[in-house]
């Protein structure tokens, strides 16, 4: 499959972003390939943008959104979960699109025993901290769809951390590729999960797909 070129993200952010729907991002770790075609993503976009995490100027954190595109920005959110970018435009102007959710293609297993693992690490932690165990329906098997639905759970099921940082996605373990795949229709919403910069409606994801996260109002386009 061609990998995507660097030039590919040397755009306006917003082109990428539709233009990474229906693309494949895929991480191979100890030979073994996980990967997923891309249903969702947002775009964040410069200094100016208080959603972005450039909103402060340059810092250590954001650093990759500051260099050349085509590289990965990945950084814990909320000390819980990491989550991956693909850093646009050209050197010096931070901009970037969030991988939102994708519906696996590659490597389920690997991707299912990762979620497993973390779930119930999570539920452990939680019967420690005297709040029970997780809610019925977070208890049964993980369905295809919902593996990688959501950023936080796609880089766990993808094995993506900050080892990934700066990663080149067109010649790294870490890629986007181009499998020829066509969409039917995108769709066009506010982006969720923050508190500012919700006026944008930069959050593009494949129309009516199961494994697209959140809910809400949407544009077509």
């Amino acid at each position: 499959m061609n990998r995507l070129p660097r030039d590919f993200y040397d755009r306006p952010t917003l082109d990428v972003a539709r233009d990474l729907i229906g693309k494949v991002l895929v991480h191979e770790t100890h030979g073994r390939r996980t990967a997923g075609v891309i249903v969702e993503t947002e775009a964040y976009i410069g200094e100016s943008d208080p959603a972005c995490h450039a909103a402060p100027g340059p810092t250590e954190r954001n650093r990759p959104l500051y260099g050349p595109p085509g590289h990965a920005d990945v950084y814990l959110n909320y000390g819980i979960h990491y989550l991956v970018n693909a850093v646009t435009e050209g050197i010096g102007h931070p901009a970037a699109v969030l991988v939102r959710a994708l519906a696996p293609i590659e490597g389920m297993d690997l991707m299912r025993r990762r979620r497993e693992r973390v779930r119930k690490r999570a539920a452990a932690a939680r019967a420690a901290a005297g709040h029970g165990h997780l809610p019925r329906n977070g208890r049964g098997p993980i369905a295809d769809a919902d593996l990688c639905r959501g950023p936080g759970n796609l880089t766990v099921a993808l094995g993506i951390d900050l080892a990934q940082n700066f990663a080149d996605l067109s010649a790294s373990p870490l890629v986007v590729e181009d499998h020829g795949i066509r969409t039917p229709g995108v769709d066009w919403s506010s982006r969720i999960g923050i508190v500012v910069g919700t006026e944008h409606k930069w959050r593009c994801a494949w129309s009516g797909h199961e494994s697209v996260s959140g809910s809400g109002k949407r544009g077509s386009s």
